[in-house]
């Protein structure tokens, strides 16, 4: 049923969603152009690719915490790498597009909430080679599985950090601070997603972007976004079905809020089906 809902959601939406050339603002049109029509493979996606196709090989099993409600998949507490890789990792599609977000908008201050096995950590850290990242998740023995994966990839940028959210988050925030980007991936129930912004919102500033997935994966997280979208800080947001991108930017003098799909959608669209 979840999955019936949220092919009907993306149905809707492709209907109400533009390409770059139905868009008139300068900078959403860079976006458009330089992250979903950017179709170039990048030096750090055949290798990272491999690790995803190892993951969902992996059979071992491990003792899962589970602390949010992302999963789509009923999983006991004992838990094979595989089902994990098939349930939570991000797709290509989306990881290649946060690479090219790094590389288009240079942050140096990263925050992500929900390493899982690492994977979409990886993409993050390829893309902003000098940035400063802290990854939170909430499973010790995942982060064991990704803290080996940055170890396999020697990305040394990348600070990985285990407990709850509402024990590692603000001291997290505070030493990111100020927050330049944050990819916001660990629970998908409104109350904690909003809980999530508003803590960020402290640490951000004109240039910051935050990053929320799965934002139609319920009708909850489409309320969450909704409210998001309206906060009065907000100037801009790109929702792009799967990830919602949040600008507040001070030259936006007018909120707007852009659905888009790539120029070429048949990826895209085989991409949705991927998820």
């Amino acid at each position: 049923m979840q999955r019936i809902q949220l092919t009907f959601r993306f149905i809707r939406f492709f209907f109400q969603a533009t390409t770059q050339y139905g868009v008139h603002s300068p900078f959403v049109f860079e976006f458009a152009q330089k992250v979903l029509d950017d179709d170039r493979q990048f030096y750090a996606f055949s290798s990272l690719e491999i690790l995803r196709d190892q993951l969902l090989a992996d059979g071992q099993k491990i003792q899962v915490t589970d602390l949010g409600a992302g999963s789509q998949m009923k999983l006991g507490n004992s838990r094979s790498i595989k089902a994990i890789a098939n349930s939570s990792l991000t797709t290509p599609l989306y990881c290649k597009m946060l690479f090219r977000i790094m590389q288009l908008y240079r942050p140096k201050s990263v925050l992500e909430l929900g390493t899982s096995l690492g994977l979409s950590t990886l993409y993050l850290a390829q893309g902003a080679a000098s940035a400063k990242i802290i990854s939170l998740e909430g499973c010790p023995n995942i982060a064991k599985v990704a803290q080996k994966n940055f170890q396999t990839f020697k990305a040394t940028n990348i600070d990985l950090r285990t407990g709850h959210f509402d024990q590692t988050l603000q001291k997290a925030l505070a030493d990111l601070s100020p927050l330049d980007f944050a990819f916001l991936d660990g629970n998908h129930r409104k109350a904690p997603s909003i809980d999530y912004f508003e803590q960020c919102l402290e640490h951000i500033h004109e240039q910051s972007i935050l990053v929320f997935d799965d934002i139609h994966w319920s009708t909850e997280m489409e309320d969450a976004w909704e409210e998001i979208k309206a906060h009065p800080q907000v100037s801009l947001t790109i929702d792009l079905f799967f990830m919602g991108l949040v600008f507040f930017r001070s030259d936006f003098k007018v909120k707007q809020h852009f659905k888009l799909v790539p120029r070429t959608w048949k990826p895209w669209i085989l991409g949705f089906f991927g998820k």
